[in-house]
């Protein structure tokens, strides 16, 4: 399989079209933005993790925030960087190459997921974020109420229940992709960091690849998600988990 900075760079010029500016790309995005709006403060300097085309990074910088972005594709940090923006071909695992502490960190959208033990990231981490500094991940759960019954009405079973054996392969990407669950990721972190909370990204809004649908017809998921992403139950159902962790 490929390594994951070469399996990104072939997506790099289109990630944006295929997922920021799609009408369920935004609004998971926005999900993730309406609890760092909470977290992260004009003062503080941001680690993005798994920055992807700087979308983040750019977002946290018109609010004063300084970001240091990273990524292990050098295609997606060319255009990370394009935007104006501090950001180095790095994987998460090499945080340790890093100097000085930080004021908080976000891992968006799954980059974690590229990630078989993040028990084995705890100690860098905490060496990188100042105590009390909050830790943001969003992360594709063992299980999508969309994905599921999307790719099962098509007959691709296999499909559907691809993450809940916990890591599957990702035809787009060539990579393993690790399904993590909330107790999981708690348990790998402990040491260091206390979960606070988890919200859902994507319960009633779709997954970016459930197609063919009129932007129109977002309006109603969206308030809906609005409603009901803190619920633990919807969480648990969505296509995303963002949770929020603090340094102890």
């Amino acid at each position: 399989m490929a390594g994951v900075g070469a399996a990104f760079d072939q997506l790099a010029t289109t990630y944006d079209e295929h997922w920021t500016t799609t009408p369920a790309g935004r609004l998971q995005r926005e999900a993730v933005w309406r609890k760092m709006a909470g977290l992260f403060r004009s003062h503080h300097h941001i680690l993005d993790l798994g920055c992807g085309t700087g979308v983040d990074a750019a977002w946290m910088t018109t609010g004063g925030i300084r970001v240091t972005a990273c990524d292990a594709s050098a295609a997606m940090v060319s255009v990370a960087r394009n935007r104006g923006l501090d950001a180095r071909v790095l994987k998460i695992e090499e945080l340790d190459r890093l100097h000085g502490r930080f004021n908080g960190a976000l891992s968006n959208f799954g980059a974690f997921n590229c990630i078989e033990k993040p028990e084995k990231l705890c100690g860098v981490l905490a060496s990188r974020l100042l105590p009390g500094a909050h830790l943001a991940l969003c992360v594709m759960g063992k299980f999508c109420l969309w994905e599921t019954l999307w790719f099962s009405v098509q007959g691709k079973y296999r499909k559907a229940a691809r993450r809940w054996r916990g890591a599957a392969p990702s035809e787009t990407l060539g990579l393993s992709i690790t399904y993590h669950s909330v107790s999981r990721l708690r348990q790998a972190l402990a040491p260091d960091f206390d979960l606070i909370s988890v919200t859902g990204v994507g319960i009633a809004v779709p997954p970016s690849y459930v197609t063919r649908i009129p932007a129109a017809f977002f309006n109603l998921p969206g308030r809906l998600d609005r409603c009901i992403e803190n619920l633990p139950l919807a969480s648990a159902l969505a296509d995303h988990r963002l949770l929020i962790f603090v340094r102890k």
